[in-house]
């Protein structure tokens, strides 16, 4: 974060809690909550990490480490991919964006120093791979909503509009790619720190509404992404927390490789994560119970201008979305969640040149 951005971000209303860097408000969350999914906001994700993997080995390296088919990528691609261990409980949900020369790794944050670590352990004196932490160096920022397209068409970035999913191209240093992190149509931009001020400017100045952390926070609830410590934790599996989107089930060996494959042929996921409309607010980690017998446990919890609303694991036997169940002291229902799927998904990759 520069000063020139916070000085900016400040000015149009931003609230930054003490331990954070980026702004948790900017005193309007109906408004942007809203806009979201109607017109478009601007986010910043400047807390979120980057790891950069270059060297000749590096896509052999990666696609041995995470859950996707990396091997297959073309510079200017990239994807959803899974950290997990070896019994395939999951670490970390990250996008790789692959370019002519290195693989960039955005990783939730609070995990850059975790996954830094993990991949470090890998490495093997003879493998031809180098890592570097590059959180420090850039700004990212997200575009989301249903009129980002016009935004970036008024920024000259039409190449990319329409692309698929993790799409990327650079822009007068600017790297531009497809996806909000979401379930809703957005755009994500890696930035140098000297370019960030003048481009979040720009953006607003083109009619984007400022969007703070809290409000992200709603959206990725009602959404369905996972986060780690909440849904993403060494009590889950991918398949359990929805991100069959994010794993090849063609690749060869990986790490959990095994294990995933056994859970897909045997149909061996005993709980899935949901979302769950809730008549009262409830802590995460509260019991979701039936008739007394523990079915599940809610993982997330957020207010929304609808009401509200939870991520939670539930057994499979249990039943599925429209399931009646309690929470606590409260009531809630199992709804589907438009981030998750729950069954084998392998999209047509188109090639896209950077």
């Amino acid at each position: 974060m520069t000063p020139k951005l916070t000085e900016i971000q400040t000015q149009a209303g931003a609230i930054f809690s003490e331990d954070s860097t980026t702004p948790s408000s900017f005193g309007n969350d109906r408004q942007a909550f809203q806009a979201a999914t109607e017109g478009v906001v601007l986010c910043d994700r400047s807390h979120w990490g980057i790891i950069e993997v270059t060297d000749s080995d590096r896509l052999t390296f990666l696609h041995n480490q995470t859950t996707n088919d990396i091997k297959s990528l073309q510079p200017g691609q990239g994807c959803d991919t899974i950290f997990v261990n070896s019994t395939a409980r999951t670490i970390d949900l990250a996008t790789i964006y692959l370019t002519e020369n290195s693989a960039l790794i955005l990783i939730s944050p609070g995990q850059s120093e975790k996954i830094m670590s993990w991949l470090d352990r890998y490495l093997f004196p003879m493998d031809r791979v180098k890592l570097a932490n590059l959180s420090a160096q850039y700004n990212i920022f997200t575009l989301i909503g249903s009129s980002s397209n016009e935004i970036l068409t008024k920024l000259n970035m039409e190449p990319i509009i329409n692309q698929p999913n993790a799409t990327h191209q650079l822009f007068q240093d600017i790297r531009v790619a497809v996806g909000s992190g979401l379930a809703i149509p957005g755009y994500t931009f890696i930035i140098p720190l000297d370019k960030a001020s003048e481009l979040w400017s720009k953006i607003t100045d083109l009619g984007a509404i400022p969007m703070g952390e809290n409000v992200w926070e709603k959206l990725r609830v009602t959404q369905g992404r996972p986060t780690p410590n909440q849904e993403l934790t060494e009590d889950y599996n991918p398949l359990e927390a929805g991100l069959w989107q994010a794993i090849s089930f063609t690749k060869g060996c990986y790490i959990g490789q095994e294990t995933i494959a056994r859970l897909n042929t045997y149909k061996g996921v005993k709980q899935k994560l949901r979302g769950i409309k809730l008549a009262a607010p409830v802590e995460p980690g509260t019991m979701i119970t039936i008739n007394g017998e523990k079915v599940g446990t809610l993982t997330s919890y957020a207010e929304t201008p609808e009401g509200a609303f939870g991520l939670a694991y539930v057994r499979t036997k249990a039943g599925d979305v429209g399931l009646k169940v309690e929470v606590g002291n409260t009531t809630g229902e199992l709804v589907d969640v438009p981030f998750l799927t729950h069954e084998y998904y392998q999209p047509e990759r188109k090639f896209f040149l950077s």
